[in-house]
C-alpha cells in the first residue's frame, strides 16, 4: 500500500509490529506498508490522501521477471514518511485514471502499476526467493505439472500466461527456461501435443476429422489441415485413409 499525502499536514504516528514511529506528513510525502500488514495509525489534523494498492501476485510476478528467479514473497520497507517524485507521480496518475475512467483506463492503470512495482523493487522492497532454477532447466516436477495441464486443457486455448502460472514463474522467466528445458517454445510444444493427439485419434478411425480438430484444440478443420501439411507433409484425410 502507498499512502500519498495530497493536502494538509499533520504529525502522523503508526504502530507496526508493536513499535511506534512518528513523522510529519504533508504534500509530497508518501508512506509505504506491506499489503495486509496489521497496523494502527493516529493523526490530529485534517489531511487528504490517496491509497494505491498493488497486489502480492503482481509484485511477485514482476519481481520474478526482472530478477530471473522464482519469487516467494515481496515485502515493502516500513516507511512512514518518504519523498520520491517517481512514486508520487505514478500514484497520482493511477488515482486520476480511477477518478476519470477514460478509454483504456484499466490497461493504462495496469501499465502504471507495473512501472511503480519495478521502481519499488529497485528501492523499497525486500524479496524472498523460492528454490533456484539452477542451470536454467525446469525441474521434473514443474515439467510434469505443465504436461498434465496441457493434456487436460488441450481442447482449450492455452496461453503462455496460463502455463507460467502453472509453473509458478513470471512469463519472461518461464519462456526462457521452458525453451532451455524442451528445446522448443511453449507454443510449438503445445502444437506438437495437439498433432500427437490428432494422429492417435485419426488412427483409431472412430471420429470425424472435424470432431478431432475440435477435441485437439485446433481452431477448425482447415487449421488442423494446414498444421499437418506444414509439420507432417500430409493432410489429416490422407493420414486417416492410410491408417
Amino acid at each position: 500500500m502507498i499512502v500519498r499525502y495530497r493536502s494538509g499536514q499533520t504529525p502522523m504516528e503508526r504502530c507496526l509490529d508493536g513499535k511506534w514511529s512518528k513523522a510529519a506528513c504533508e504534500p509530497g510525502v508518501f508512506s509505504l506498508l506491506t499489503h495486509c500488514e496489521p497496523s494502527h495509525w493516529h493523526w490530529t489534523q485534517c489531511i487528504d490522501v490517496s491509497h494505491t494498492y498493488l497486489s502480492e501476485a503482481l509484485m511477485c510476478r514482476v519481481a520474478s521477471d526482472v530478477m530471473d528467479r522464482p519469487v516467494a514473497a515481496v515485502r515493502l520497507l516500513d516507511l512512514l514518511s518518504a519523498q520520491d517524485p517517481i512514486v508520487t507521480s505514478i500514484a497520482d496518475a493511477i488515482t486520476l485514471e480511477a477518478q476519470q475512467q477514460r478509454l483504456g483506463g484499466a490497461l493504462y492503470a495496469e501499465s502504471l502499476a507495473m512501472q511503480l512495482t519495478v521502481h519499488l523493487l529497485r528501492r523499497y522492497a525486500a524479496v524472498t526467493y523460492k528454490d533456484s532454477l539452477g542451470s536454467g532447466a525446469l525441474s521434473p516436477g514443474r515439467l510434469r505439472r505443465l504436461d498434465e495441464y496441457i493434456e487436460t486443457h488441450l481442447q482449450e486455448n492455452i496461453t503462455i500466461e496460463q502455463l507460467a502460472r502453472v509453473a509458478e514463474l513470471g512469463v519472461w522467466t518461464f519462456t526462457k527456461h521452458f525453451k532451455s528445458t524442451t528445446g522448443r517454445s511453449a507454443h510449438a510444444y503445445v502444437m506438437d501435443r495437439r498433432v500427437e493427439r490428432a494422429r492417435r485419434l485419426l488412427s483409431q478411425g472412430q471420429m470425424a476429422i472435424k470432431e478431432i480438430a475440435f477435441v485437439c484444440g485446433f481452431a477448425d478443420q482447415a487449421h488442423m489441415t494446414r498444421v499437418f501439411r506444414t509439420r507432417l507433409g500430409v493432410t489429416p484425410a490422407r493420414l486417416k485413409k492410410c491408417d
